[in-house]
């Protein structure tokens, strides 16, 4: 894996922070907060989407309302490297090769951009009355699907035919004057030269716009064959990201493969034998379930794996998503995970689940300092303890301003508005009013200790340990050993660093 820096990355969209990109940079550039982040990830509404906050990708043009080149162009001139989103498996029905398909149907340059539905089962089921192919259920009975019924977009060729193509996410079809509309995510051919192409220049695009680190969305479901899962088919889903780091390297991208997938099942290990950078999903309701119980065995017990392994991560507490539990699946007891589900609920949090189904998939959406019952002390010592943890820290801006759960945009969002909780924008005003509150002055201290201190680093030397309510972590590197004792049954900490000097200081 080629170097990355380990200071703090910043986590946000383009408008998150005063309502565009400009407003962030100038953020970056005040005297209370310059020097706190080497890193920005930018959510992907950076570029051209139409749904999901971004998620669904027209293209990756810049997304002038929000953004501009020079502002981007400011950005590397303060050192601030870029992680972005590139999604592997979809785009949206509005980007350019989609639309060509709907305008000249078969005769498309763009035809097999997308997965043709009956293409792709053809011989494994039985054609139905409305057009699609059903597959033989022992072809589909292991199948992940992520909504009820078959993932299919019905599309509408100009000769009036309809050709079910493969439509793994959100989609919405609807008539207007005559004509049919189509909002949604189409799933891409990676067997499709022309995907391969699109592939290339988008990581050079990206590359071009400042990224080091490629975020790669849903590269999980890319991978499709009859009768497997078709989520994280083993071996094509490492071929896929093989080829894809492959063109990574020749732009100096590292890839960051993200994946929702319980301790269990060891796919995060996997990911890291390979040389990719993780995600650390595990920390975040690993430092709630060590605030609540007093106990921080299992906190560190993960730490030492992670520093055993030389598994390099992202961690964080809040994201754009919901707070993950689905991954502490086989790392501690379902009746604990359980408890940490009733805590955060309590504490105004809405649950996701999969069809409904806790046994399948869950996270919680809330704002971190609403999970953590709003407690400043509390804000303060996982702000630590993540700083503390091996690997990048990744931060939530809602989290540096201690943001409390938003159910007035949960409302105004309607149903499948739930994430909105943990996504309030902050105008220049709230942001000015914010910055002189002593926990927001505090989490910067820290941050600018982590990004500044010489004892950080991937390489540096990590020593995690804990006893009754007490951890400690110490990182040494150069000479410089800087050292974080917390009492969990408190919420108290100190941090110290030793210089080469001997010289002792207090942070």
């Amino acid at each position: 894996m080629g170097k990355i820096n380990a200071g703090p990355m910043l986590n946000s969209y383009p408008d998150s922070l005063g309502g565009t990109l400009r407003d962030i940079v100038n953020f970056l550039k005040r005297p209370e907060v310059k020097g706190t982040f080497t890193s920005f990830y930018i959510l992907p509404s950076l570029y051209h989407s139409d749904l999901d906050r971004g998620f669904s990708v027209i293209d990756y043009d810049i997304n002038e309302e929000l953004a501009k080149p020079e502002d981007l162009t400011a950005l590397r001139e303060m050192g601030i490297d870029l992680k972005l989103d590139f999604v592997l498996n979809h785009a949206s029905v509005l980007s350019p090769q989609f639309q060509d398909l709907l305008m000249k149907g078969n005769k498309s340059q763009y035809r097999d951009f997308f997965i043709n539905w009956n293409e792709f089962w053809n011989g494994y089921g039985v054609m139905t009355g409305q057009g699609y192919i059903q597959p033989d259920e022992k072809y589909i009975k292991d199948m992940f699907f992520r909504k009820p019924g078959l993932p299919i977009l019905m599309v509408r060729f100009p000769d009036g035919s309809e050709v079910p193509y493969w439509n793994t996410f959100y989609q919405k079809v609807w008539e207007e004057n005559g004509e049919r509309k189509y909002l949604g995510q189409m799933d891409l051919n990676i067997k499709s030269p022309k995907v391969w192409e699109f592939y290339r220049d988008t990581l050079k695009k990206l590359s071009d716009y400042g990224a080091k680190i490629i975020r790669l969305d849903a590269f999980a479901y890319a991978s499709k064959e009859p009768g497997r899962r078709n989520f994280m088919n083993e071996p094509e889903t490492w071929e896929l990201l093989e080829s894809v780091n492959a063109i990574a390297n020749q732009y100096g991208l590292l890839l960051l493969p993200e994946i929702h997938a319980s301790y269990e099942e060891g796919i995060y290990e996997k990911i890291a034998d390979k040389g990719y950078l993780i995600y650390d999903f595990f920390l975040p309701s690993l430092i709630i379930d060590a605030l609540e119980s007093g106990n921080g065995a299992t906190l560190a017990a993960w730490a030492n794996e992670l520093i055993k392994k030389k598994i390099r991560t992202v961690n964080m507490l809040g994201c754009h998503d919901g707070i993950p539990l689905l991954d502490l699946k086989g790392l501690i007891p379902e009746k604990r995970i359980q408890k940490l589900i009733d805590i955060i609920v309590s504490r105004g949090g809405l649950i996701k689940n999969l069809h409904g189904k806790k046994d399948i998939y869950y996270q919680i959406n809330a704002t971190y300092f609403s999970a953590l019952g709003e407690d400043e002390s509390k804000l303060l010592l996982a702000r630590a303890l993540q700083l503390f943890m091996p690997g990048k820290p990744q931060i939530w801006y809602l989290d540096l301003f201690a943001g409390k759960n938003d159910y007035e945009a949960v409302s105004n969002a309607g149903p499948g508005g739930h994430k909105e909780i943990n996504r309030t924008n902050l105008s220049n005003d709230d942001i000015e009013r914010l910055l002189a509150l002593p926990v927001v002055k505090r989490q910067l201290e820290l941050l600018r200790f982590r990004a500044s201190c010489p004892a950080f680093d991937f390489d540096s030397d990590i020593k995690v340990s804990s006893a009754g309510g007490t951890l400690s972590s110490t990182w040494n590197k150069n000479g410089y050993t800087a050292t974080l004792n917390v009492d969990l049954r408190n919420f108290t900490y100190t941090i110290s660093l030793r210089k080469p000097d001997g010289g002792v200081e207090l942070i």
